[in-house]
């Protein structure tokens, strides 16, 4: 029942709108692991308790994402269950094992799913102007064409039928052209300061399912949008996941947004 665009099934047409459900899924996970984590407490060092269960509900959401293909969600959600895992007092030792796995998973895509390999390999070689390296050299073009103050608001020429995606997946570079260094260090430094404002209220919260919620849901807009801005400057792969706030979408804005207005319910409870 998927709608595909781009050579993947991640939508759902409902006639007047379409939905993402790996946007829906991947907020569902943190809220599950923020209540198990909760419900174990201090069991979370058994592996049967605390280190299976991470595994088993993120091989449940990778397996339906990467069927899509959506890696970059999956790594997305992937990362805040870790991050709870941490916060939660998982053992290091298997938070290392975590890291291996991930880096024989994505050795494995790479494998058996061409677009993964390529991507990878784009990152380190972007020299296919016309193929798996045309949307990165765009990008940069864009980025350094802004200069220090940029073309101005609305004077982006890369957006015009050279950018994919340039209201989507590729608006920082847009926002890098017509704003420059300048604005678009405004934005990065936005997001550092909503990643800290975020971790305190998590530290803050009330109780452990509202402190350990509050970090699954900073962690998953702020990689998502890191991952974002940085495949557009070619230091991370380009995943396709949009920037939170700034990119146009629906269910990824809609979700967005809830997540926020979570955050500042937690706050509103917070421990002095």
């Amino acid at each position: 029942i998927g709608m595909e665009h781009g050579g993947a099934k991640r939508w759902i047409d409902l006639g007047v709108t379409t939905i993402q459900p790996g946007e829906v899924l991947k907020f569902g996970v943190i809220v599950y692991l923020a209540a198990w984590f909760t419900f174990i407490k201090k069991r979370i060092h058994s592996p049967y308790f605390g280190f299976y269960p991470l595994m088993a509900m993120l091989g449940i959401a990778g397996g339906l994402l990467i069927a899509q293909p959506d890696t970059g969600t999956f790594l997305i959600a992937a990362a805040a269950g870790v991050a709870m895992y941490i916060a939660a007092g998982g053992r290091w030792r298997d938070i290392f094992l975590l890291i291996l796995l991930a880096v024989v998973l994505v050795g494995v895509l790479a494998f058996f799913k061409p677009y993964v390999r390529d991507r990878i390999t784009t990152l380190f070689h972007h020299d296919d102007f016309q193929g798996s390296g045309y949307q990165v050299k765009q990008s940069l073009i864009a980025v350094g064409s802004g200069g220090v103050f940029g073309k101005g608001f609305g004077q982006s020429i890369q957006k015009f039928n050279y950018l994919p995606e340039a209201q989507g997946d590729s608006i920082f570079a847009v926002l890098s052209e017509e704003f420059g260094l300048v604005g678009s260090s405004a934005i990065v430094v936005l997001y550092v300061l909503f990643a800290l404002r975020g971790l305190w209220i998590a530290a803050h919260a009330p109780d452990k399912f509202g402190g350990l919620f509050a970090t699954g849901l900073v962690v998953l807009i702020t990689s998502q949008s890191f991952i974002n801005i940085g495949s557009m400057l070619a230091i991370a792969p380009l995943t396709g996941v949009p920037l939170v706030f700034i990119s146009q979408g629906g269910t990824a804005l809609l979700l967005g947004m809830a997540e926020v207005g979570i955050l500042l319910n937690i706050s509103r409870y917070r421990r002095a």
